[in-house]
């Protein structure tokens, strides 16, 4: 959230520590994937090289392709029915890697079976259905947690510690954009799967802006939609009640650099892209030619390896008895899609159950 600086502070030499969990030290869960596509054996391999946690069985409509995720990935169990895997009491948690137009009804199976969830983002295709997961999970007591990796990095720990010390100052603006070039047929174009620039790319830059500045009070989006009817690129301007603004862009067509910053009244802090990926930051003196301190990820946990934070987190959550990430709570996971509707909307895309 936007902090009000009431003391001047010194321009800092270096940058806080990291705050991580170790892999170690936290319980290992026991974990069945849904849904074996390109981000579970993304999460899988991740998971393996540096977390504890075990992987222990994976579920596809196809027996064929979950037996060969499971043999890629040494699981001992797979499943051709999602229910079969829900129904083994060995399980803790379930990642659901499937689409987000089945993020809905695989969710509330998982919770009824009384396992723990983690949802890949977006966590379901608007707030509507997130609000019904999120009240699903809570009357259950399980944990539910959406996969916005970002938020469980190394680095964004040091951005929440540099804001809470005032290092910053009074925020102002927070930048960031996520544009790739998507090809013709794939599921982000796709209007069945409840793709588009917005809820697949466009969640990222908004997620940095709600961690930093919480939820807007006005949002506007100038965009346009593709051919297959899904938001194509939107330019999104938000206002908030501390006057702070974000300036956020998504796109699908083109590939955009990727990065963010924060701009306050005491200091500039600029992430390197990819910005939601384990990166690199930069803090500068508010005036045009001040000082620059640098900091990069040292952990050695590289690009989308850092899919392993999020495991790790959860299993210390669990082990806790929490439901929900203190860093990414599910009312903040509401918000954002609620967001997400709003700058949809302006543009005419809506599902039909929104009409």
């Amino acid at each position: 959230m936007a902090r009000t600086t009431t003391r001047t502070l010194l321009f800092p030499t270096t940058f806080p520590a990291p705050i991580v969990p170790a892999a170690d030290s936290v319980p290992a869960l026991r974990w069945g994937i849904i849904a074996p596509g390109g981000i579970a054996a993304t999460f899988a391999a991740a998971v393996q090289a540096h977390t504890h946690q075990q992987l222990v069985a994976v579920a596809s409509r196809s027996l064929d392709r979950a037996q060969d995720f499971a043999n890629t990935w040494g699981i001992a169990k797979a499943y051709g029915d999602y229910a079969e895997l829900l129904a083994n009491p060995d399980i803790d948690a379930v990642y659901i890697a499937a689409q987000q137009h089945v993020h809905l009804d695989l969710a509330l199976q998982a919770i009824a079976a009384g396992k723990h969830i983690l949802v890949e983002k977006p966590f379901a295709m608007n707030g509507a259905e997130a609000r019904e997961i999120v009240a699903a999970a809570r009357a259950a007591g399980t944990l539910a947690m959406e996969a916005m990796w970002t938020r469980y990095l190394p680095q964004t720990s040091v951005i929440s510690q540099l804001i809470a010390d005032g290092v910053l100052g009074d925020i102002q603006l927070v930048t960031a954009d996520h544009g790739q070039n998507m090809p013709d047929g794939h599921r982000v174009r796709s209007l069945e799967s409840g793709g588009g620039a917005l809820l697949d790319l466009g969640i990222y830059p908004i997620a940095f802006a709600s961690q930093i500045l919480g939820t807007p009070t006005a949002i506007h989006n100038v965009g346009s939609l593709i051919e297959t009817g899904v938001d194509g690129q939107s330019l999104l301007t938000f206002s908030y009640a501390s006057r702070a603004q974000a300036q956020l862009n998504t796109t699908l067509l083109a590939r955009t650099p990727i990065t963010a910053s924060i701009a306050g009244t005491d200091a500039l802090l600029q992430v390197g892209g990819a910005f939601f990926t384990p990166s690199s930051m930069t803090l500068s003196q508010p005036g045009f030619n001040g000082e620059s301190i640098h900091w990069a990820d040292e952990s050695g946990i590289v690009a989308h390896r850092g899919l392993s934070y999020q495991a790790t987190a959860l299993a210390g959550y669990v082990a806790a008895g929490l439901t929900e990430s203190p860093v990414h709570s599910l009312d903040e996971t509401v918000a954002i899609l609620d967001t997400i509707d709003s700058a949809r909307w302006q543009l005419g895309y809506r599902f039909e159950s929104e009409k």
